[in-house]
């Protein structure tokens, strides 16, 4: 589990099939063989790290539902550790598991992102978000799209600062706007159609 406050701003460095290759610093400090780490809200494990570099496994479904398999060497990413029992949680429930890729409609720092319209049912105003991995509070919501304000320090410490429009940047709704709806479905009316 995560908590979109990203922690380091790192590299992609290069594929080789389906073993990636990081650049990294922060993230390694107390890093272990099969830890997770958050890149760009995408949960991978660590399998080798060695002088500020880190690899792991990235699967065809990772790489075709998420931004990481479009990657070009030298490409910033984000990174965050999982949270520990004792830190603090700054920002919301983050998972690492993308449900989709979303577009870059208008740049930081007021970010316009288009996602599939069908996810628009996970998003409030005032709710929370994790786009690239950053935990965002959404608003100014219309069928496909939302915005949320990138401050300074954000836009300069992840990879929301490079953004521009077409940009694609993974979407993890709130987990928990999803157990609701799974848990009350049975208990609502069905939608006409």
């Amino acid at each position: 589990m995560f908590t979109g406050i990203v922690e380091e701003l790192g590299r992609f460095e290069r594929r080789d099939g389906d073993r990636y290759r990081f650049a990294a610093a922060i993230v390694l400090q107390d890093a272990q063989l099969g830890d997770s780490i958050a890149v760009n809200g995408t949960c991978l494990t660590l399998i080798e790290q060695g002088d500020g570099y880190w690899l792991a496994d990235v699967s065809d479904e990772t790489a075709a539902r998420t931004n990481l398999g479009a990657l070009a060497p030298g490409d910033p990413v984000n990174f965050e550790r999982p949270v520990r029992m004792q830190d603090r949680l700054g920002g919301h429930v983050v998972l690492g598991h993308v449900d989709a890729v979303g577009e870059v409609l208008a740049p930081a720092p007021d970010l316009r992102v288009q996602i599939p319209a069908a996810l628009m049912r996970y998003c409030v105003e005032k709710g929370s978000i994790a786009v690239d991995g950053i935990s965002l509070t959404i608003f100014d919501l219309d069928d496909d799209s939302f915005r949320v304000a990138v401050i300074p320090h954000t836009a300069a410490v992840t990879t929301l600062g490079g953004k521009g429009p077409g940009a694609p940047v993974n979407i993890e709704v709130d987990v928990m706007a999803k157990h609701l709806e799974k848990l009350l479905g049975a208990h609502l009316p069905s939608a006409a159609p």
